[in-house]
């Protein structure tokens, strides 16, 4: 009778289990898509406030081709709809830019719940650094890398060929270069990840040197056009912000650093 009654008592608990793990798994869906919506309607505010500037941002964006074109040389359109929506889109990729520190906020206010309090307190540093990295990124491909490689592209065209750039190829080109420098200016926070989380020690990411000199070259090349000077320009900073990252883990993460030291010591 006893076991009997223990049964029913026992399904009971296990319903009840259930029923809380299936409120604790919508309650986290809830507040990702309360997150998520947060974030899109960010990126939605920035985008109707540019919009009746998209024009001038467009022009804005193109100023590093447009101050290396020869005289009688300008930028075309082959598509009808071109003109509106070329720099309507490319008004959106900039509010997506600027609303990047509000949408890994939201991702970070998600995560956050389930970090302990010292991972939290390297996960708001590592936050901000990766915002400012990213932007720092996108800045020296705009100032430096568009420039240099426009004045190549410019200088090598024959005599006999008039360089007229479709607007459409010109955006997919410059977001592409974008994504490419915004991660690679991310690499002392991988570095740091891969320290901080014990995967890698420091000393064998020292070692390496020589195979993330030659890597950077080869990301370089895959993620750049093929020039030379886009490629030594991706894979230099590359390489220093590798550097940066292995100096940073000395100075943030001394005991972790030295637990890595001893470790390999003994073994």
């Amino acid at each position: 009778m006893s076991a009997s009654a223990d049964k029913p008592g026992a399904a009971s608990a296990e319903t009840e289990e259930e029923q809380l793990a299936e409120g604790t798994l919508l309650s986290h869906l809830v507040e990702l898509r309360q997150r998520m919506v947060r974030a899109v309607l960010s990126v939605l505010v920035i985008f109707i406030c540019l919009v009746p500037f998209a024009q001038q941002i467009f022009i804005w964006v193109s100023t590093p081709l447009t101050d290396v074109l020869p005289e009688g040389s300008e930028m075309i359109v082959t598509g009808i709809a071109s003109p509106f929506l070329t720099p309507f889109k490319t008004t959106l990729f900039v509010a997506l830019f600027i609303a990047m520190p509000v949408v890994l906020y939201q991702a970070w206010r998600f995560v956050a719940p389930g970090l302990y309090r010292r991972e939290q307190r390297f996960a708001v540093p590592l936050l901000v650094s990766s915002i400012l990295l990213f932007y720092c990124g996108v800045a020296f491909a705009y100032f430096v890398v568009f420039r240099l490689a426009f004045a190549f592209f410019i200088s090598v065209t024959p005599e006999t060929v008039v360089n007229m750039p479709e607007i459409n190829e010109y955006l997919s080109f410059i977001l592409t270069i974008f994504f490419a420098f915004g991660l690679a200016f991310e690499v002392p926070i991988a570095t740091f990840m891969l320290v901080w989380s014990r995967l890698v020690s420091i000393k064998s990411l020292a070692r390496a040197r020589a195979y993330v000199f030659l890597g950077a070259f080869v990301v370089g090349m895959l993620l750049t056009p093929p020039d030379i000077i886009s490629q030594t320009l991706l894979a230099v900073p590359i390489y220093l912000l590798y550097e940066s990252g292995l100096f940073l883990c000395r100075i943030m993460l001394p005991e972790i650093v030295k637990q890595g030291e001893e470790a390999e010591e003994q073994a």
